[in-house]
C-alpha cells in the first residue's frame, strides 16, 4: 500500500511508512489496546505525546486522544478499562441507535 501527500515537507509524511501498520493496529483490538494503555501509563508526557499512534489519532479521531487524556487524569492504571473502551470504539458496541 502506498500513500502520497502533496506537501513534500508535511509533518505527517514522516509517519507514512508506518501508516499500514497503524491501520492494522486499529483493526487489531489487542494491539490498539496495548498502544493506548502504554500511552496512558507512560509517566513522561513528552515521550507519551510523541507516540506514532497518538499522532495518527490526533489527525483522524482526536476524540480517542481526548478520552485517553481523561484516563490519564483519572489515574486509570488497569488495562481492562482501556480494553473496554477500545472494544467500544472498534466495534461500536454501546452506541445509541
Amino acid at each position: 500500500m502506498t500513500y502520497h501527500t502533496s506537501l513534500p515537507h508535511h509533518p505527517f509524511r514522516k509517519a507514512l511508512p508506518t501508516m499500514s501498520s497503524i491501520f492494522q493496529l486499529l483493526a487489531n483490538e489487542e494491539k490498539f489496546t496495548d498502544e493506548l494503555f502504554a500511552f496512558i501509563t507512560d509517566g513522561d508526557a513528552d515521550s507519551r505525546n510523541e507516540r506514532a499512534i497518538i499522532s495518527f489519532l490526533h489527525e483522524t479521531v482526536p476524540q480517542v486522544v481526548s478520552v485517553a487524556e481523561c484516563m490519564i487524569l483519572d489515574g486509570v492504571g488497569e488495562r481492562q478499562y482501556v480494553a473496554d473502551y477500545v472494544h467500544a470504539v472498534v466495534t461500536g458496541e454501546g452506541l445509541d441507535e
